[in-house]
């Protein structure tokens, strides 16, 4: 997966990291680049029979954190029509790591000490989720959001762009490597909110 990237920019550069950070983990499944046919670029598809066995995370040493202060959490993942879910570790102002978990095959939401999961509803094809991590911190426990510690996204689904800015951006404001582009007739209402960091990107 060379193509994976991480990229962090700031007011004058722009920072790459190997896919040395992304670690892949498959069991009775598949990760793989494939070209989208809606978008007609390259994507990541994660698919697996188990979606907990099949998943990728970064950074890949269990180890390391990402230490991303920004709050905003933005995807660009395509509907499978399958089983499907992600999870973020954060830090808060009590120094204590948290979890959020989004599926589609959740109906409610609970709340614990260490974790919260939720549920997750995704359009057909293309979607944008946009995820507040301070707003889901304050919310979930009472906290101030610090920084997020790791990000690890299951099968099945495919992946176009997963970054974290400091607030939701209008596509005219995107640069162009964060922007999806859909062929004419394809386009939709997805809207790119972005800047700033880019943990995964497909091509």
């Amino acid at each position: 997966f060379e193509t994976l990237l991480s990229t962090k920019y700031t007011t004058s550069s722009l920072y790459s990291i190997s896919s040395q950070s992304v670690c892949v983990q498959v069991r009775n499944g598949h990760i793989k680049r494939i070209t989208d046919n809606d978008i007609q670029s390259l994507v990541l598809e994660v698919e697996g029979t188990n979606v907990s066995t099949t998943y990728i995370t970064c950074p890949a040493d269990p180890k390391k954190t990402l230490g991303i202060k920004l709050p905003f959490l933005v995807m660009i993942i395509k509907n499978l029509k399958k089983y499907f879910t992600f999870e973020v570790q954060v830090l808060d102002d009590k120094n204590v790591r948290r979890r959020f978990r989004a599926s589609n095959y959740q109906s409610t939401t609970r709340v614990k000490p260490f974790i919260c999961t939720m549920p997750m509803r995704l359009d057909d094809g293309w979607n944008q989720i946009q995820f507040n991590l301070s707003d889901f911190t304050r919310r979930a426990y009472g906290t101030n959001y610090i920084e997020t510690l790791r990000v690890q996204i299951h099968a099945n689904c495919r992946i176009r762009r997963v970054y974290f800015s400091d607030r939701l951006y209008s596509e005219d404001e995107l640069p162009a490597e964060f922007k999806l582009y859909l062929p004419v007739q394809n386009k939709s209402k997805v809207r790119l909110c972005a800047r700033l960091y880019d943990v995964f990107r497909a091509a």
